[in-house]
């Protein structure tokens, strides 16, 4: 795998955090409030919402897909750290712990990069954003799926595994799209 793959992950990754931090210190926790589902349907308006500017190769809200990718990350984040507050109903969660919650979250989620790139030495390289994309929609309706079956799966991974991915790809994305 190569270094600069970690490095350009975690260059995103401090840009989100950054991001998200800022935001809550603005609203507060209140995303707190939303069960999985609905995160899941605000990650899903983010990608269709890039999708549907590649297939009309038209904007009319001024704001570019790289803000649609960080918000796809972060939403990702949040329901990765919902899961793990199910049984944590306080809405506001202090800024000290939620800063310590998207570190964890993103180191156990960069290890799954690290170890599937190195399987499947850095294909994502030669993907265009365009199928990236398409697969975070796959990911996303797998989960809408898992939900509908209340968390239930036969012989499928998770919604977690499924909100990793989708930061992963979604971090590739920005990387591509940056180095153009």
């Amino acid at each position: 795998m190569e270094a600069s793959t970690i490095v350009e992950y975690k260059n995103i990754i401090s840009s989100c955090k950054e991001i998200f931090l800022n935001k809550n210190k603005d609203y507060g926790s209140a995303w707190r409030i939303l069960r999985l589902p609905s995160i899941t349907d605000q990650i899903f308006i983010k990608a269709q919402r890039i999708r549907t500017i590649q297939e009309k190769n038209l904007m009319k809200v001024d704001e570019g897909i790289e803000n649609e990718f960080i918000g796809i990350i972060n939403y990702s984040m949040i329901a990765i750290i919902q899961l793990n507050f199910q049984d944590d109903e306080r809405i506001e969660i202090p800024f000290e712990e939620l800063d310590s919650l998207y570190d964890s979250s993103s180191n156990e989620t960069i290890k799954l990069l690290e170890n599937k790139n190195h399987d499947y030495d850095e294909a994502w390289r030669d993907m265009r954003v365009s199928s990236m994309l398409d697969i975070i929609l796959m990911k996303l309706y797998r989960t809408k799926q898992i939900e509908n079956n209340n968390g239930k799966t036969i012989i499928s991974e998770g919604v977690k595994a499924n909100y990793q991915d989708i930061i992963n790809y979604s971090v590739f994305c920005l990387i591509k799209i940056t180095n153009k």
